[in-house]
């Protein structure tokens, strides 16, 4: 046996395990091989990781289905070439009805054609039967095959149309197309698993794309027709409650507020059908809905829910949960000119351990809120000292080019900060009107740049809140 200090493949990988990404491949190749082989140690790289791959391979396989039956495959060959018949059998067979419980027929059409193979060596083994088992799968599997190919057609020509709203572009016609196109069978183009999909990539499209209008108006006449159809059930509730979800917020983002609030209400019921199992899950997505929306048209009514959401023990609680809390009453305390009041929750969020945690983005925006907070409570040494301390902690953030936006507004507010009349600095105007041109990033930010500086400098009136 070796002596673990005269083990290079151990040093080696330890090693990498310690120093990870400031990893030298020439350190400690030096290290190992003072004499300079570097064919020896390359084939002790090459070693090492065939030997991690295959502990990996052993810790993992059970964790994943898929791993799983490939594992019982490999013992299968391993015993057929062993001519070890039976035990090659009994894992076949194991194989099969993990492949079959999956519904991964791929591995399937595998199997059967292992089956046929083990049948000239086993005479209970009835090859007829896995021929027909392996026909009705590979009608299964073209079934499917087209249902992935119509899926990938429509993804890409959703996502190379420029414009849904257009009758002769409209999606419900696209689709359709798309799927008569690639497919004369009826039973795929109207099979339930299909259409299910294709929604899900449909909305993601939209969604992406930031057409609302278009996602109202496919989101409605999807869930109309899903409905009638009884195509709703308990395996695929999450996707009827997730559809819900976005007719809300597409409606919302449409300013069809109270049609938005109607739709909420049918997702809070909707979340209590099968004894509420997903209730937990879309809670949080039902709240944000009457915020949202009151949010325009009720401020008082959207900060009296988020205070009784804030002090009620039966709502299911997360970190990210109370942060949203916390923030939309800033804001909406903001948009009420009520700034003492917006700044004392961004003091309650910043005392909770959840905001802590939070991610290293969202503390840069809700850290631009505070100063805009600050800069209408006219505390401008308290602001200058912020800001100071907010370009300090988040130095590495203003680097970046997604982040250029928010360092143009800091410069614009160091300037309306020293301005002795906004009104009056003709320069400052024309940058600040070449700010708010861009509008394309207001659904990250806490309070809208835009509609802030718009106020402040009277262009227009505007609602401060998402």
């Amino acid at each position: 046996m070796y002596d673990h200090g005269t083990r290079k493949d151990i040093e080696l990988f330890d090693y990498v395990k310690r120093t990870q990404k400031k990893y030298d491949d020439e350190k400690i190749f030096r290290k190992l091989y003072p004499r300079g082989d570097k064919n020896s140690f390359y084939r002790l790289k090459n070693r090492l990781i065939e030997d991690v791959n295959e502990s990996l391979v052993l810790l993992h396989y059970r964790k994943d289905d898929r791993m799983y039956i490939l594992h019982l495959l490999s013992l299968l060959h391993f015993y057929f070439s062993k001519n070890q018949f039976d035990l090659a059998w009994r894992f076949i067979k194991k194989a099969e009805e993990e492949a079959a419980r999956i519904e991964n027929y791929e591995l399937l059409d595998v199997i059967y054609g292992e089956y046929i193979a083990l049948s000239h060596e086993l005479a209970h083994v009835n090859p007829e039967e896995y021929i027909r088992k392996r026909k009705e799968n590979r009608d299964r599997l073209n079934s499917l095959r087209q249902m992935d190919d119509i899926l990938a057609a429509v993804r890409y020509r959703l996502k190379i149309t420029q414009n849904f709203s257009e009758k002769e572009t409209s999606i419900l016609k696209l689709l359709e197309e798309t799927m008569n196109d690639f497919s004369n069978d009826a039973n795929i183009k109207n099979s339930p698993k299909l259409r299910f999909k294709i929604y899900a990539a449909a909305s993601q499209v939209l969604l992406q794309k930031h057409d609302y209008t278009s996602l109202e108006k496919y989101s409605l006449a999807t869930y109309s027709t899903f409905s009638k159809e009884r195509l709703f059930n308990k395996s695929n509730h999450d996707t009827k409650l997730q559809m819900l979800t976005y007719i809300v917020n597409s409606l919302f983002k449409n300013r069809k507020h109270e049609f938005s609030l109607e739709y909420a209400e049918q997702l809070n019921s909707a979340m209590h059908e099968y004894g509420g199992i997903l209730y937990d899950k879309y809670q949080i997505f039902y709240y944000n809905s009457l915020v949202i929306n009151y949010s325009i048209i009720d401020k008082d009514k959207a900060i009296h829910i988020l205070e009784e959401l804030r002090d009620n023990k039966k709502v299911k609680r997360t970190s990210f949960y109370d942060i949203i809390i916390e923030v939309n009453l800033a804001v909406l305390w903001f948009d009420k000119q009520n700034y003492l009041y917006a700044i004392r929750n961004l003091n309650k969020l910043y005392l909770r351990d959840s905001y802590k945690d939070a991610d290293e983005i969202l503390k840069f925006k809700i850290a631009i809120a505070e100063l805009i907070i600050r800069y209408e409570l006219k505390d401008f040494d308290l602001l200058e000292h912020k800001k100071s301390q907010f370009k300090k902690d988040y130095r590495n953030l203003l680097k970046k080019a997604e982040q250029k936006r928010e360092v143009e507004l800091l410069s614009i507010m160091a300037k309306m900060m020293k301005a002795d009349s906004l009104k009056g600095d003709q320069k400052l105007q024309e940058k600040v009107k070449l700010f708010v041109k861009n509008d394309s990033l207001e659904d990250t930010e806490i309070i809208k740049y835009n509609a802030w500086l718009k106020a402040s400098f009277r262009y227009q009136k505007a609602s401060l809140l998402f």
